[in-house]
């Protein structure tokens, strides 16, 4: 309904580029649109690399941080990840393709399941979970970038102590990137990650070679093993309960999901039914867990068996670097020097996938909330909030890449709980019993590896309590300040409705706001007489009752459906359903004025109670006291006196 006035500037006017031309899940237009329909989209490979920066990129510090968590049984570690990874992850997100192809992901399932104010507290949670995990990636990328940078030979004298600097201008130059429009991205995609997996592939072949020209490496470790933990039962039950710090290789998965909408999918796809999209959508997940878990095997049982333990320690040369260390050591400074490149490169492309999800995500949920003001819709506004709250955590944890993991972990941890909670209420729901169970274990399976990270490393539920506490303070604050703001983005009449309108065009429109009770002649007759009496309406003046069945108070925007309907015989109604009854109210007066051209009147009676509680069960309940609030959202929403429908109380 309410059109947003471009505001006056050309800074100004690019800061909100794409603002108010917003599409109907609340994403903009502009430069950093989503993709065309899926056959003209890209093929799902291509479209894996994109989720592949993300995934892919924590080869680039993984195997050190699973060297540092699981010592000598980092490889016996890294099989539980993995047979976590293919048994868990995979089937959940497989399914949460099919259940979320627009790529919604886990959070719009579970939104879908709830309802109300818990509902919308329960995803605010979610997404503080999910900013932790996006910007952390952000952070740890970027810190990861600049170690190996800082540490690689050629430079190692020049930016000996600048880390904190470097990762600071890396994550500069990404937010402006974004300000400037990112585009291309699956392009440059393709090139890094087809690149950093070939590079990978040499050090990983190198190293197993090194293994097995040299037979005492794996003796020696295996004697090790034994020597600590005993027999192979008790190296599987440690394995079991350190695996949990590893849970950095299994990012990647909300991501696989949320590019959804860039794979091509069939001709025959339409957007109720994207079955080649969902198809592919599967492959590109498989192939990427595939992938991903044939490296964490290889790379971490090369540097657990060829890197010494000090050097994985702080200020180690193989501290948040190892497959780094074995390309230098094993293939010379220049292939290292190349493989320094292409790693930063994918690390900072790292940071470029996260910021974009966190621009998809926030923008979906809070404006639609009323949880964030108009401009958190558009695009650099939001590069910039993030962009300085990822400066805020890069100077907390020092630009230290083992600090953030914690954090990191959980965020993915978190996210990949709730979707698959969230499969096994659909599986439930769909009543696939076999299906819900294996969910079922598999949420359990994920719970208990939150909850060991979250015991080990608390860091993270700290920093992601602080991001759900923001998000929830500045939600309030929000939806506080556009209490009075028209939120209904349309209005459609019925025939019936439509002629009531047409009908009353010719003479004063007169409408009654009236609250249903028994909805017998009497009620109306009485209202009527009430009405006529307390604003000394003329016999021969018509009316039309406008009734408003509240439904989801917690919703903030929604499109309005007027019905009409004659009762007893010569009482016209209008029946609407909204989350706020002066909103809705409001909506349908300017709707009439700017059809028929007339100032329409409304008539309301005073509701009892204070101010103060009758304010509050408006924002909450969507009722309250209703003729103040609407001429006050009429009065927002029509500045001109003289345009301004008329509000009466008797």
């Amino acid at each position: 309904m309410a059109i947003t006035e471009q505001p006056p500037g050309r800074l100004r006017n690019w800061m909100l580029e794409g603002l108010s031309d917003m599409g109907k899940a609340g994403r903009p237009t502009g430069p950093h649109a989503e993709p065309e329909p899926p056959h003209q989209g890209q093929r799902w490979y291509r479209v894996m690399c994109l989720t592949g920066v993300d995934y892919f990129s924590t080869l680039g510090y993984q195997p050190g941080i699973a060297a540092l968590a699981a010592g000598l049984l980092s490889p016996v570690a890294t099989v539980v990840l993995v047979l976590v990874t293919l048994a868990g992850a995979l089937p959940v997100y497989r399914r949460v393709a099919e259940e979320s192809p627009r790529g919604e992901g886990s959070i719009a399932m579970l939104e879908r399941l709830l309802s109300f104010w818990q509902g919308k507290l329960f995803v605010l949670t979610l997404l503080g979970f999910a900013a932790t995990d996006f910007l952390i990636t952000i952070t740890l990328s970027a810190a990861d970038a600049s170690t190996h940078l800082v540490e690689n030979p050629h430079l190692n004298g020049l930016l000996h102590d600048q880390q904190m600097l470097i990762t600071l201008l890396l994550v500069a130059l990404l937010g402006a990137v974004f300000l400037k429009g990112f585009l291309e991205a699956i392009g440059v995609a393709v090139v890094l990650v087809g690149l950093y997996l070939a590079l990978n592939t040499v050090v990983v072949i190198v190293g197993l070679w090194h293994v097995a020209t040299a037979g005492h490496v794996v003796t020696d470790w295996t004697d090790a093993l034994t020597t600590q933990h005993g027999n192979v039962l008790a190296m599987v039950g440690v394995a079991l309960l350190v695996f949990p710090k590893l849970a950095l290789g299994l990012s990647g998965f909300e991501t696989g999901v949320a590019v959804m909408p860039h794979v091509r999918g069939d001709l025959s796809d339409t957007d109720e039914n994207p079955a080649g999209r969902i198809r592919d959508t599967k492959k590109l997940l498989t192939a990427a867990a595939l992938i991903m878990s044939g490296f964490l095997i290889t790379t971490s049982f090369i540097t657990t068996l060829l890197i010494p333990e000090k050097e994985f320690q702080d200020g180690g040369q193989a501290n948040g670097r190892a497959l780094a260390y074995l390309a230098h050591d094993y293939l010379g400074n220049t292939f290292g020097t190349i493989y320094d490149i292409s790693t930063i490169a994918i690390l900072w492309f790292a940071g470029a996938s996260a910021m974009a999800g966190l621009l998809n995500l926030m923008p979906r949920y809070l404006p639609r909330y009323g949880m964030a003001p108009h401009w958190a819709r558009a695009v650099r506004p939001m590069v910039i909030v993030f962009t300085l709250i990822a400066f805020l955590v890069t100077w907390i944890f020092d630009a230290d890449v083992d600090a953030q993991g914690g954090a990191y972990a959980t965020g993915v941890l978190v996210l990949i709980s709730s979707a698959a909670i969230a499969v096994t209420i659909a599986a439930r729901k769909a009543r696939q019993r076999g299906w819900a169970v294996t969910f079922a274990v598999i949420s359990a399976v994920f719970l208990y590896t939150t909850v060991a990270n979250v015991i080990e490393r608390p860091d993270g539920v700290k920093i992601g309590a602080c991001f759900i506490a923001g998000i929830i303070l500045l939600s309030l604050v929000s939806r506080l300040a556009r209490a009075f703001e028209l939120r209904v983005t349309s209005v459609s009449l019925d025939p019936m409705a439509e002629r009531f309108v047409r009908d009353m065009a010719g003479r004063t429109i007169r409408f009654i706001a009236n609250e249903p009770d028994r909805r017998d002649k009497a009620e109306y007759r009485d209202k009527i007489e009430q009405i006529r009496h307390d604003n000394d309406v003329p016999l021969h003046e018509d009316f039309v009752f406008a009734e408003v069945t509240v439904t989801d108070p917690s919703e903030f925007e929604a499109g309005l459906t007027v019905r009409g309907e004659v009762l007893h015989g010569r009482y016209r109604v209008l029946t609407l359903e909204s989350a706020s009854i002066p909103n809705a109210l409001a909506a349908l007066l300017l709707h009439v004025r700017d059809t028929t051209g007339r100032i329409p009147h409304v008539y309301f009676e005073w509701t009892e109670g204070g101010p103060f509680a009758n304010f509050l069960r408006f924002l909450l309940f969507g009722q309250g006291e209703v003729a103040p609030v609407t001429r006050e959202v009429l009065r927002e929403a029509e500045p001109d006196r003289q345009r301004r429908p008329r509000v009466h109380v008797g």
